[in-house]
């Protein structure tokens, strides 16, 4: 076990540490999404390049994802740390985060810099990939198996409050500036990782010891079914937001922003009750009866849209959304050894760029989809991680 049996289940000081480099991490998105387009356009961009930008990023993001996870695995083994290469990508991404906004000034030289911006919009990308697999996969380390959806609850409240509250904050970010908006997001994630490391417990000999090795082999169909879930949760979460809006804004246009403001502040704070059903009744227990119980609802809102059945939906989906947001990543963990957590985290990232990717091929950014055709492939997408899940095996993480 990462932790001994005289300590608690979950190493709590450690779990908020790494909640707070999740919503570092989102924090930067938000300030990525909300600028991007308007710094696009004043180089001459149309607006569309950033939704090109955004594909090009998911699908490089498929292929690092796991990259990074893996060499975090094998930095653990050389150096009894992941900590390296968390604290390597945190650098580069606070680096290339303020040189976003300051390329701006550069600008005003040199017409040619302005091509040197989607380049580094990339190469930011590219550098939050090198540390948040290995990141999240602490989780693990600070849980024991059974509580790990527990632990996990505060990543989601983390994450979870931050991009509920994206729609509001957004004009307060955009007044400050971009310059001194990317510094305070370089500052907040550089902070994170640095709480992270002083909160961060030594590694002892027997977390470093490799017990009965598993091949490659035996590894590819475990990493497969994590991705695809991955894959399956991006569509169907992607679709529920956009059903549950949707229909909200048909039946109460006034107060939809509203509704869904409420609606995403209740499935952050439902994470914790969620994590706690999981660690009593088994995490794989909980996620499948997450997905299964919000398919239904979605294709219920989906196909009978009023108001009862808007109510039926939203109060359901608090509880079960919940129970996925809490569960996947347990559930990667829980289908590799210990040795091998890094890899099993990015392969979930990696399905979940893909599906992005795709997304935004198949249905275009501003996808106006009828409610309707959006409960069915959202349902078929969260179908599609309970089949994954289920053709999954027994827990091997303790072998």
């Amino acid at each position: 076990m990462s932790i001994s049996a005289s300590q608690p289940k979950v190493l709590w000081l450690q779990v908020c540490s790494l909640a707070g480099v999740q919503g570092a991490i989102t924090l930067a998105w938000v300030i990525y999404n909300a600028y991007l387009p308007q710094l696009l356009v004043e180089y001459g961009f149309a607006p569309q390049f950033a939704v090109t930008l955004l594909v090009i990023e998911n699908a490089l993001g498929v292929i690092m994802e796991p990259l990074m996870g893996a060499l975090s695995d094998g930095t653990r083994r050389w150096t009894s740390t992941r900590l390296p290469l968390i604290w390597l990508g945190v650098i580069l991404s606070a680096v290339l985060f303020v040189a976003i906004p300051a390329i701006v000034i550069f600008r005003q030289v040199s017409a040619i810099a302005s091509w040197i911006l989607p380049g580094v919009v990339i190469a930011w990308a590219l550098a939050m990939t090198v540390f948040r697999s290995p990141a999240i996969s602490l989780l693990g380390k600070y849980a024991r198996p059974a509580a790990l959806p527990l632990a996990a609850s505060l990543l989601t409240i983390s994450s979870g409050l931050i991009g509920a509250f994206r729609p509001i904050a957004q004009k307060s970010i955009l007044s400050l500036g971009p310059f001194l908006t990317f510094a305070i997001g370089s500052a907040v994630m550089l902070i994170a990782v640095a709480v992270l490391r002083s909160s961060h417990p030594p590694e002892t000999a027997a977390e470093t010891t490799i017990f009965e090795p598993i091949s490659w082999q035996r590894l590819i169909s475990p990493l497969l079914l994590i991705a695809g879930t991955g894959a399956g949760v991006a569509w169907g979460s992607r679709l529920l937001f956009d059903t549950l809006r949707l229909t909200l804004e048909r039946e109460s246009p006034q107060d939809a922003s509203s509704l869904v403001l409420g609606i995403s502040i209740a499935l952050a704070f439902a994470a914790l009750p969620a994590g706690a059903f999981a660690a009593k009744v088994g995490n794989r227990t909980a996620t499948l009866l997450g997905l299964a119980v919000t398919a239904g609802l979605l294709l219920l809102v989906g196909f009978i849209p009023n108001r009862t059945t808007i109510a039926i939906a939203i109060l359901g989906a608090i509880g079960s959304f919940s129970a996925i947001s809490n569960g996947v990543v347990p559930f990667a963990l829980s289908q590799v050894p210990r040795y091998r957590s890094g890899l099993a985290v990015g392969m979930y990232f990696s399905g979940l760029s893909a599906a992005s990717s795709l997304f935004g091929l198949v249905f275009g950014a501003q996808a106006q989809i009828s409610p309707g055709l959006a409960a069915v492939v959202g349902a078929f997408a969260f179908g599609a991680a309970v089949l994954c899940i289920s053709a999954s095996k027994d827990e091997i993480r303790d072998r």
